[in-house]
């Protein structure tokens, strides 16, 4: 997004952007190559998160749809072909618990089977959570970087008008608006993570809610099982019995 932004002002100033940042100083350039850093790895993350998001909310419908209609021996035999979804290893977990306690004979107590489903969808949830954090760091950060680079641009330049002596707006401009260059690129940079991170904070919201859902389902079918007397384990192949 920085390098777009600069195009962007490159085409509305007619090519005195790449010039500016030509005959800046040092240290604005490295505030400039510190924020297409930032920028660089919040559009991977972006993109990295899109696309693992959107994988992961397919399969939990089709996981859903399948949890709804089968028995849990059969899902448990079938689980693995609805990865990557997040709701497969709280089953996998609650299942392995249930099965645990009906083969102690304690089938009926379910508070453990709770607890690992709790534990499980914890641990999901902060998978789901993982590098956001770079992306709320570059949308705080990046606009300070960049009034850094703004504010040590504009002291170069006045201190560049008083070792000339010219007084004069015309002698000033140039470096001021060399200056506000790193400004916009960092305004460029943090706002696109910060819309990502809010939007993706949403969805891990959402797939939380989801989780809690889907555990309270569980421990209703785990219940019915243990009541009707039903064998937890699988009698097939594809997954050993516990």
């Amino acid at each position: 997004m920085t390098l777009a932004a600069l195009l962007v002002f490159w085409q509305i100033g007619g090519g005195a952007v790449p010039e500016m940042i030509q005959t800046s100083g040092p240290v604005v350039r490295i505030v400039l190559v510190i924020l297409a850093l930032f920028s660089l790895f919040s559009w991977a993350i972006i993109f990295q998160k899109w696309g693992s998001f959107r994988r992961a909310r397919a399969q939990m419908r089709k996981f859903l749809r399948a949890f709804r209609k089968s028995q849990l021996p059969e899902l448990n035999a079938s689980s693995d072909s609805f990865r990557p979804c997040p709701l497969v290893e709280v089953f996998e977990s609650g299942y392995e618990e249930f099965t645990r306690q009906y083969t102690a004979g304690t089938g009926r107590n379910l508070e453990a089977v709770n607890r690992a489903l709790k534990a499980e969808g914890t641990a999901q949830i902060t998978l789901l959570e993982r590098r956001l954090g770079w992306l709320a760091t570059t949308a705080a950060a990046c606009p300070f970087i960049g009034l850094f680079g703004t504010v040590w641009g504009i002291i170069d330049a006045f201190h560049s008008l008083g070792t000339e002596g010219a007084a004069t707006l015309r002698a000033v401009a140039p470096g001021i608006a060399e200056a506000l260059i790193t400004t916009a690129a960092g305004l460029a940079a943090a706002i696109p993570a910060l819309i990502a991170y809010n939007a993706y904070v949403n969805q891990i919201k959402e797939f939380s809610a989801g989780t809690d859902e889907f555990a309270l389902e569980f421990l209703n079918r785990a219940e019915a099982t243990a009541a009707a007397g039903n064998r937890p384990v699988p009698q097939m192949a594809g997954k050993p019995a516990l």
